[in-house]
């Protein structure tokens, strides 16, 4: 009876350290992975550096793994892997919806949380983030274009592709804002969007020939953070600096010259590098099981304050858009 005693009390004495050494296993345990669209992209490159830093402050095993180039395909079979792995949870920010929505079912089944980011349509997720709201995002970047354009003219919008769901939704807003506070302005009717594939020298060659095929063209509004600066160098080729213009997404460093040069007056974007913290911080909320109610507070700078989308439930809007001009354009460090 005095050993029963003994052990019982031992327990009690012993029970709440326990009790915490296991719930410091438990979120110190998760192996979080982020999968970009892919690892050379600078702005993915970016997010990595984010990722690490989270990592290396709460000593999650949280890493990202992309793939060498983008490819729907290859970034499926990547989170194949990831699933086959037995990570806790995946982070992903999807080339193409349509291609990567049931291989999230497969994760989602294997009981794997799954966080989005970019992608706002995707129906197997627990949650997508958003760094601001699309709509008031593509309202943004029409801005910035209708200001370089004095309000008036033929312009275009360009897309990495007509897949990927959250630059059609910019362009979508850009062009209904237009349609709504610039009356002046008008969609080229017979090519209203194009594809750059997310690459620069793609970009420049769809807009050179955009600018001959149309004479009128006056602007275009990229999405990608790789339109802009391609339309920036057919416009340089083209004789038309101040003639036509270009705005969208972009690297400030990678860019600086366009902007003091003037080529393009400004550039939106938000830092990947919080967007990537931002993921994992919700990922890890779901893992330990909170309940996600708004406001959402990720703690991370942008997201401190997520509210979902009108009428969706998965969807957090943050409000973390930058703006780059030739004034601050190495205030960011990236």
């Amino acid at each position: 009876m005095k050993k029963i005693l003994a052990f019982a009390l031992i327990v009690l004495l012993l029970g709440p350290t326990l009790f915490a050494a296991g719930q410091a296993e438990k979120k110190t345990g998760y192996e979080i992975v982020v999968v970009p669209k892919d690892a050379s992209n600078p702005w993915f490159v970016r997010m990595k550096v984010g990722v690490d830093e989270y990592a290396k402050e709460t000593g999650l095993n949280v890493y990202q793994r992309g793939t060498a180039q983008i490819d729907a395909t290859l970034q499926a079979q990547l989170v194949q892997d990831l699933i086959a792995q037995g990570v806790d949870a995946i982070c992903v920010v999807p080339v193409d919806l349509e291609s990567l929505e049931p291989v999230l079912g497969q994760a989602r089944d294997a009981g794997i949380v799954v966080i989005a980011h970019e992608g706002a349509d995707l129906e197997n997720v627990d949650y997508d983030i958003e760094a601001f709201s699309n709509a008031g995002y593509g309202a943004f970047i029409m801005d910035n274009l209708a200001e370089a354009m004095g309000g008036e003219g033929l312009y275009t919008t360009m897309v990495a592709s007509l897949t990927n769901g959250s630059h059609n939704e910019w362009a979508n807003a850009g062009v209904a804002h237009q349609k709504a506070t610039y009356p002046k302005m008008k969609l080229l009717e017979q090519e209203p969007r194009v594809e750059s594939n997310d690459n620069g020298d793609v970009a420049y060659n769809v807009a050179k020939e955009l600018f001959k095929k149309y004479p009128n063209l006056k602007g275009v509004m990229g999405t990608s953070s790789y339109d802009a600066p391609g339309v920036a160098r057919a416009i340089q080729e083209l004789g038309l600096v101040d003639k036509a213009f270009t705005s969208g997404t972009g690297m400030p460093l990678d860019n600086a010259e366009l902007l003091e040069s003037g080529v393009v007056k400004s550039l939106t974007l938000w830092d990947p590098a919080l967007a990537g913290k931002a993921m994992i911080s919700l990922a890890v909320k779901v893992l330990d099981g909170e309940e996600i109610t708004e406001p959402v507070d990720l703690g991370v700078e942008g997201y401190t304050n997520m509210m979902f989308r009108k009428g969706s439930s998965t969807v957090l809007e943050g409000e973390g858009w930058i703006v780059i001009n030739a004034d601050n354009v190495y205030d960011f460090g990236f």
